[in-house]
């Protein structure tokens, strides 16, 4: 599933290309929404809450959709629509086609009830207004159930909004936590969340997650993706694990040396 980095991008792209622009041509590719046509209203914007993107238009509707594990948006100059059954939603005008692939989730719904849809979320790592109130916010939610690992808590997108299972791994990592460490027993929970929120904002205008500081080919990250390879601080085997109810969906990786 795309991290929260890659939904603010994401999110940015498809605001300059339909912000301010009148829609050409709406295709909502799923039954309940088949009928819909935004034709001839303006969007209004693109943004993220999370890993939910909202395209606002005119007219007080809004446009929610949800990337879920395999979908992507693919921007290019207008032209005709593609006939990929796989597209889910084609928003386009007279310069530009936005077409929404695999798409986990499309609906249409009012902009003054987008809280039905984001409400329940806990604090946006990528939210412009970020601060150490918010970053306390999130630390206090992940600290009323004391007795979870800290690696599904930090997936748990109603107690922060972003993180996927790269910067799980990642974040615990830099920070010396065992992923099944009960959250009550996380030292510094709220120094655990800022470094959440400077890991996705300084990756959020570029493709891919560097968390090592090093651009170079299969050195982006210290334990993600590297199972049985040695660790990069004290060379010891790194593991991966299914943790959390859903199996293969939510695999972690970690330095038994570093992260005890």
């Amino acid at each position: 599933m795309p991290e929260g980095d890659v939904v603010w991008l994401t999110a940015r792209r498809l605001h300059e290309v339909l912000a301010g622009r009148r829609l050409t041509r709406s295709d909502f590719r799923v039954p309940r929404f088949a009928t819909a046509d935004l034709r001839g209203r303006t969007v209004l914007g693109a943004v993220s809450r999370g890993k939910h993107l909202l395209v606002r238009v005119e007219g007080g509707l809004t446009v929610h959709t949800h990337l879920l594990m395999e979908g992507r948006w693919r921007i290019g100059r207008a032209g005709p629509p593609p006939r990929d059954h796989r597209v889910r939603l084609v928003l386009a005008n007279s310069e530009w086609q936005a077409a929404g692939y695999s798409l986990g989730l499309v609906e249409l719904l009012r902009t003054d009830e987008e809280d039905k849809a984001v409400g329940h979320l806990g604090p946006d790592l990528l939210d412009p207004a970020w601060d150490a109130g918010m970053a306390a916010e999130a630390a206090a939610r992940l600290a009323e159930d004391p007795g979870r690992a800290v690696g599904e808590a930090l997936l748990d997108q109603t107690r922060l909004a972003g993180i996927g299972n790269v910067y799980k791994a990642e974040i615990l990592f830099l920070r010396g936590v065992n992923p099944w460490t009960g959250v009550g027993d996380v030292p510094d929970l709220k120094g655990l969340v800022e470094l959440a929120h400077r890991l996705l904002d300084a990756n959020k205008e570029r493709p891919g997650h560097i968390t090592t500081g090093d651009l170079g080919r299969g050195r982006e990250h210290w334990v993600y993706g590297r199972a049985g390879r040695p660790c990069r601080r004290c060379g010891t085997r790194i593991e991966r694990a299914d943790q959390g109810s859903r199996a293969g969906e939510r695999i972690t990786f970690w330095c038994p040396h570093c992260q005890r």
